[in-house]
């Protein structure tokens, strides 16, 4: 008998959640909320009963009980920077969660639904590779500035699944291998993972690295100090530019790949200009992990949305094929990631960490 397990993925705007037995899917149900379903709502944390109430719905009609369930497990959110694996939802976590402790977000609502219904059916209740994760070495820390240490906020869920799918593809253990892995959707995080440790990340939220359709990356620091001074803009104004108004959309007014691609086909010398740039930062950042890892790669890993487009994965691999052997992998699919992590639990190849005060 299959594991049955209970996936609940909350998004800003949709609740995506599945139940699988084994690797065998047995429901996947994405709700899409418009504005109107959430403008009741004052704070993301108000919205648990809402969506919570719409996934025990969904698997009642579906004639699946909860007592069925093996555990449920939930997205990752913004908590207190912690290792990567699979994480046991305590009361600590719980409460952190409910707090934000870093922010608030949708995703911090995996965990606490995660939870309440794991508690009904008598299981564990797990989270697994949120963007918190932070196994940097001491010297990627520093920055150049002791009160502005680089910070680990990266897709470490989808990082992590692709590099143990590349390792599968090589007949080794995650664990075995040194890669570099680019994540490249709204935003774009670019991790040198040494031995299953992601030793040296920038920081994708809003920090550093490759702009990317709608973030700035790295920006010159004279020049943005000067911005922020200049009584031209908000303290929110510049944040906006940083993250959702930056990269692709700064420039092109647009964050959509394939429309830029359809303009670059059209003769628009500027959108060819800016696509060619962000896949040659994109391959600059590949380029400084390889000397992280002094040259020991056994793979780069592509994945994102962006990775379906042909033409930036052409342009990367023309500039890092060099360094070793490249896997694409487009796409996020975050359930399938989540599912996983569960299996290795439940079959007792990976032991669920317990969070704790630091």
């Amino acid at each position: 008998m299959e594991y049955r397990i209970l996936i609940i993925n909350p998004g800003s705007t949709s609740t995506k959640f599945a139940v699988y037995d084994g690797k065998e899917e047995k429901l996947l149900i994405t709700i899409r909320h418009n504005h109107e379903d959430l403008k009741q709502f004052s704070t993301i944390g108000s919205q648990f009963s809402f969506r919570s109430n719409l996934i025990k719905d969904a698997l009642k009609s579906a004639e699946i009980p909860v007592s069925s369930l093996n555990c449920v497990i939930g997205r990752g959110g913004l908590l207190r920077s912690i290792s990567g694996g699979v994480w046991i939802v305590n009361d600590l976590m719980v409460r952190d969660l409910e707090k934000g402790e870093r922010g608030e977000h949708a995703s911090n609502l995996g965990g606490l639904i995660a939870r309440s219904i794991a508690e009904k059916a008598g299981v564990d209740s797990f989270i697994a590779d949120p963007v918190v994760v932070d196994e940097m070495n001491e010297m990627a820390r520093i920055s150049g500035l002791p009160e502005l240490p680089r910070l680990s906020i990266f897709h470490a869920l989808n990082q992590k699944a692709t590099a143990r799918r590349a390792a599968l593809e090589l007949g080794k253990l995650y664990e075995e291998c040194n890669f570099i892995v680019a994540h490249m959707g709204g935003g774009i995080s670019v991790g040198a993972h040494l031995r299953g440790k992601v030793t040296d990340v920038n920081n994708a939220l809003n920090g550093e690295g490759p702009f990317s359709p709608e973030r700035s990356g790295t920006l010159p620091a004279g020049q943005l100090v000067e911005l922020c001074f200049s009584g031209k803009l908000t303290k929110n104004e510049i944040m906006k530019k940083l993250k959702g108004d930056g990269g692709l959309t700064a420039y092109l007014s647009t964050a959509d790949g394939s429309l830029v691609e359809e303009l670059i086909e059209k003769g628009n010398r500027k959108a060819e200009l800016i696509f060619n740039s962000m896949a040659y930062q994109i391959s600059k950042e590949i380029g400084a992990l390889a000397a992280v890892l002094s040259g020991n790669v056994d793979g780069i890993i592509l994945t994102g949305g962006l990775a379906h487009s042909k033409l930036l994965m052409e342009k990367i691999k023309t500039s890092i094929s060099f360094i070793g052997k490249i896997f694409i992998y487009p796409g996020e699919d975050e359930i399938e990631a989540l599912r996983d992590a569960a299996l290795r639990v439940l079959r007792g190849k990976e032991l669920a960490k317990v969070y704790q005060d630091n």
